[in-house]
């Protein structure tokens, strides 16, 4: 059996890949947290957002692979070996972040085919009181979720950055 090659034109996989997780997680995170307290704005999202929160999935564990990939390749180092260990803290927040994408799915959905079958078209279909209890709900899972992947990602960027970076520059400007 074959390995990957995770590199593209000569450059680590990893190494760009992380940049888009880094913004793409957050952003999805936020989105649902919005979709979730705003009707008006999941009616018109929920598609993206759902797309959005499912891509995340394959990409952040294509992303841990190609870490994996790129720590095989380089010197032990302890902010490295740091740096993976936290990285693989990412996936059960990236199914978090989908979960949460197919529950405000649902939820506008289901608010959608209630909508249809109501008989009089200004009848707020699903209830109100339903549908502001359904809301809260959502939008502190959603909040929960945001919370959660984004300090992750912040706390992986942080030791990636710190491995990358730690002893490698000069605080003061070199001479030329």
């Amino acid at each position: 059996m074959s390995e990957v090659d995770y590199s593209f034109q000569g450059l680590p996989l990893h190494v760009l890949l992380v940049h888009v997780v880094l913004i793409a997680v957050p952003v999805v995170a936020l989105l649902l947290v919005v979709l979730a307290a705003w009707p008006a704005a999941r009616r018109v999202l929920w598609i993206p957002a759902l797309a959005a929160s499912i891509l995340l999935v394959p990409l952040g564990l294509v992303t841990v692979e190609a870490g994996r990939w790129l720590e095989a390749r380089v010197p032990a180092a302890p902010l490295i070996q740091a740096h993976t260990a936290k990285g693989e803290d990412i996936v059960p927040w990236l199914w978090a972040v989908a979960s949460m994408g197919v529950l405000v799915a649902a939820w506008q959905v289901t608010c959608s085919i209630l909508r249809r079958r109501s008989p009089d078209p200004d009848t707020v279909s699903p209830p109100r009181s339903l549908a502001i209890g359904v809301g809260v709900v959502l939008t502190l899972a959603a909040a929960a979720v945001a919370v959660g992947s984004i300090w992750t990602v912040v706390q992986i960027g942080e030791s990636g950055s710190r491995a990358v970076w730690e002893g490698s520059f000069s605080d003061t400007p070199l001479e030329r």
